[in-house]
């Protein structure tokens, strides 16, 4: 039990239980660690989304299917896949033309294998060694060169999160292991970190529930709440704060439970004996794609607001993945539709699927600026990548591959801009600038051959 003895909390106070534990909020009862939190903690969030876009196709270019026409910060959103970010403007900058040089094949042997290195490229904007062996290189990712900064405060340096199936066992295909198909993030060029596909695991990695599997399977069968095991500490704690710290303090409870009901759903579903969209997945996986996502944005947001990590990166799709997503009203799977042959119909229906991507991340934004995060929110105080490493995926190349930033970084990042780089502009120039507001002075990053500043407006221009 952790009595609370002192006038002011400890930023790191914590309800516990037998087996559970809870990080709190940002409370006014903690001034002194708030006071310190003036200066602002970034979050920072980098989304991949494989098989690039439409939009660099020479016929998504010319509909402006992924980036709008104008640059600066008169742009129309309405044509292309980025139209769902349209009340989100503000907190968005969108940097468009820029190339992966390091995903394209270097030699005759790696010709092919686009698809098999390309995730490894994405976060390290470096070439990966074509090995099928332990004998991997290929960089240190963006996020992890950020948490080797700024995570080492919190107890979680960094979460590692996905949606499709990944095995980092063994060699894939083209000669390339499939540890570089199946991780973004990479500790160091020779040590990719494991994304997390089940929602149960991260929960119970969040709230540190159970020292052993059969501890978690065994409360789980006691049909509790997470907060059942933590009703003496809350109830302590509670007596000792404000009315507006107990109204924070039940809204983040509130969201802790929620998130654990629709788990304990998704799970009571799967073990109906109904049958299952992914029969192989484990059964905390919801079959919903867009469930899943959303579940996987709303263990982040409860995780920046008890400050208990502060990076993450977010695997939405896998590469060759053939996921057929009913809601775009295309039946084809996002690989088969992803080689479209130019037909311009095919590249329309891989534009519907892009949309819909891209359709999620506000609800994201919204629970972000939704969440106090000291005197502000964690949306102003996040910088949010999401992109991909491939442009035009019908003949797997990478140029003008899709990038947005969102989120204010702490004031560090202005919004409402559209940046369109010269040809052949590096994304590792993007990713350098991204890095620097953040508070982390590299002199280089990747392949990158300049710092790209993502606040200089060029004249409004229409391509």
């Amino acid at each position: 039990m952790n009595f609370i003895t002192n006038k002011n909390l400890h930023r790191r106070t914590v309800l516990k239980g037998i087996g559970a534990t809870i990080a709190l909020p940002f409370l006014d009862a903690m001034m002194p660690a708030r006071a310190l939190a003036q200066t602002k903690k970034i979050r920072l969030v980098a989304m991949e989304m494989v098989h690039g876009a439409a939009g660099a196709t020479a016929f998504g270019i010319q509909k402006n299917l992924w980036a709008p026409a104008a640059t600066g910060s008169a742009f129309d959103l309405s044509p292309t896949a980025l139209a769902p970010l349209e009340p989100w403007r503000d907190y968005v900058t969108i940097v468009s033309n820029s190339d992966v040089r390091n995903a394209e094949a270097f030699l005759p042997p790696e010709i092919g294998g686009d698809h098999f290195r390309s995730a490894s490229v994405f976060l390290t904007q470096s070439h990966p060694k074509q090995t099928q062996g332990s004998d991997l290189k290929v960089g240190t990712s963006l996020d992890q060169l950020f948490a080797q900064k700024f995570g080492q405060e919190t107890p979680m340096p960094s979460m590692q999160l996905c949606v499709e199936n990944v095995d980092q066992a063994g060699g894939c295909f083209y000669g390339y292991s499939c540890a570089y198909t199946d991780s973004i993030s990479w500790k160091n060029e020779e040590e990719p970190l494991p994304m997390i596909r089940d929602p149960r695991a991260v929960f119970d990695q969040l709230f540190g529930i159970g020292a052993t599997p059969e501890a978690r399977a065994a409360r789980r069968r006691r049909d509790r709440s997470i907060l059942d095991w933590v009703t003496e500490s809350s109830s302590q704690l509670k007596q000792q704060l404000g009315a507006a710290d107990q109204a924070r303090l039940a809204d983040y409870l509130e969201d802790v439970r929620e998130i654990e009901r629709r788990i304990q759903k998704v799970e009571a579903q799967n073990q109906s004996g109904e049958p299952r969209t992914l029969p192989g997945a484990p059964v905390g996986v919801p079959d919903s794609y867009d469930e899943h996502v959303k579940l996987m944005f709303d263990m982040q947001v409860v995780a920046f607001a008890s400050d208990v990590t502060r990076v993450t990166a977010f695997k939405l799709s896998r590469d060759v993945s053939n996921r057929v997503y009913p809601e775009t009203g295309v039946n084809t799977g996002f690989h088969i539709a992803s080689h479209h042959g130019d037909r311009e119909d095919r590249i329309l229906d891989l534009a519907k699927i892009n949309k819909y991507h891209v359709s999620l991340v506000p609800y994201f934004l919204k629970k972000l600026k939704e969440t106090p995060d000291g005197d502000s929110n964690l949306l102003e105080n996040s910088l949010i990548l999401y992109g991909s490493p491939m442009g035009n995926s019908n003949v797997h190349n990478h140029k003008r591959c899709p990038l947005f930033f969102a989120g204010h970084a702490g004031g560090a990042l202005k919004g409402n801009l559209h940046i369109k780089a010269a040809d052949g502009t590096p994304m590792a120039n993007a990713m350098l600038g991204a890095l620097r507001l953040a508070g982390l002075d590299l002199p280089s990053f990747g392949d990158s051959s300049a710092v790209m500043d993502l606040n200089k407006a060029p004249e409004s221009t229409v391509a």
